[in-house]
């Protein structure tokens, strides 16, 4: 959505026609899930997917009619049963139900879009976090199909693509972000969350940080690398990275946990030597960070765990430290150990916290 929304801001600049098409509702098996999004053009060509197949392009036929009639806002929401009118030819016979608004962005309409989307895509792109609240069910919500209104992480309305004013029925529903809800559907209006980003603080720019940094981008998470040698922490081998800090490592991180490591940032630690590692984890375990990691070997994790004990950690900081981090696929190569590494961060995010797998700590 992020690359989306980025991609949108330029189009909306140039004065581009489009059409948003947006899954707002999906039930049981779909090839997409509520919040995916489409663009698209009057010469037919799109930014985006809904999960391709028949869905996607009678989507897109029906989008195009929005933009060819300039009466109204000719906002569309469209169901599709995805059985075997939709995706036989395809192999997407999911069995689920998907309801998708397309919602024409034309540049001469009064009440730019930009008035809207502008503010969407910047508090995406600022990794604040917000809330889409569209209405999909008139008769339920009491107001017009496609109204769209968008509230920030306080559930302050910001924007909104519609006549009327958000309903009290709409204000109460909305869940804070913070808690990173899914996408959900109360009375008769769909809430989008865009969740705010994690920051993920790689401490070691070595082969390993380095694979982990390239994934953890790929999946949305804003990259910072700390190392005390700025061959490693530099742009040719962090080029995704918005963040790269040369220095003492604990010195460092001694610093950056009186103000910058709140629960939104997740740290883990793949420094080269076991002295670095201990050090790192000495004034990390103490933190509220969303998730603390350590690579390592049993008998290491338990030797620096014994360390940190006497130079005073508690016990139950070393309990919710993830060692060894990542999900156990019997990885042998660095790739195959980011992949794990990034797994589990990917598990922590999207599960508020909780990671699907038993674990016995080394305590």
């Amino acid at each position: 959505m992020r690359d989306l929304l980025a991609d949108l801001a330029g189009i909306l600049q140039q004065g581009k026609d489009c059409v948003f098409c947006s899954v707002v509702e999906t039930r049981g098996s779909t090839p997409q899930k509520a919040g995916a999004a489409m663009l698209v053009f009057a010469d037919g060509n799109q930014l985006g997917t809904l999960g391709g197949g028949c869905v996607e392009a009678e989507v897109k036929q029906r989008a195009l009619r929005t933009l060819g009639d300039p009466g109204g806002s000719n906002r569309a929401l469209m169901t599709f049963c995805l059985d075997d009118n939709y995706g036989w030819d395809d192999g997407l016979i999911c069995g689920g139900r998907m309801t998708i608004l397309a919602d024409p962005l034309r540049s001469g309409d009064s009440g730019s879009a930009d008035e809207y989307f502008g503010p969407f895509c910047r508090m995406v792109e600022d990794g604040q976090g917000c809330t889409e609240s569209i209405v999909i069910d008139a008769k339920t919500a009491h107001l017009a199909d496609g109204s769209r209104y968008l509230f920030d992480t306080q559930g302050k309305l910001v924007a909104r693509r519609s006549e009327a004013a958000p309903s009290e029925a709409i204000m109460r529903g909305l869940i804070p972000v913070a808690t990173r809800p899914r996408p959900y559907v109360r009375q008769g209006v769909s809430y989008l969350p865009c969740l705010p980003r994690i920051t993920l603080l790689i401490v070691g720019g070595g082969h390993v940080g380095q694979a982990v940094a390239r994934l953890g981008a790929d999946v949305d998470f804003d990259i910072w690398v700390l190392d005390d040698r700025d061959r490693y922490a530099s742009r040719e081998r962090f080029p995704a990275a918005s963040r790269l800090i040369v220095g003492d490592i604990g010195a460092t991180l001694k610093e950056l946990a009186r103000q910058e490591i709140t629960p939104s940032v997740y740290a883990i630690i793949v420094t080269r030597g076991h002295a670095h590692d201990e050090e790192a984890l000495y004034h990390l375990a103490k933190t509220p960070a969303g998730y603390v990691g350590m690579i390592g070997s049993k008998r290491k994790i338990k030797l620096i765990y014994d360390d940190l004990r006497a130079r005073g950690i508690a016990g139950e900081a070393l309990t919710r430290v993830h060692a060894p981090l990542g999900f156990d696929i019997g990885s042998q190569t660095v790739p195959e150990i980011a992949v794990s590494i990034v797994a589990e961060l990917i598990a922590c995010r999207n599960r508020g916290g909780t990671i699907p797998e038993a674990r016995i700590q080394v305590v």
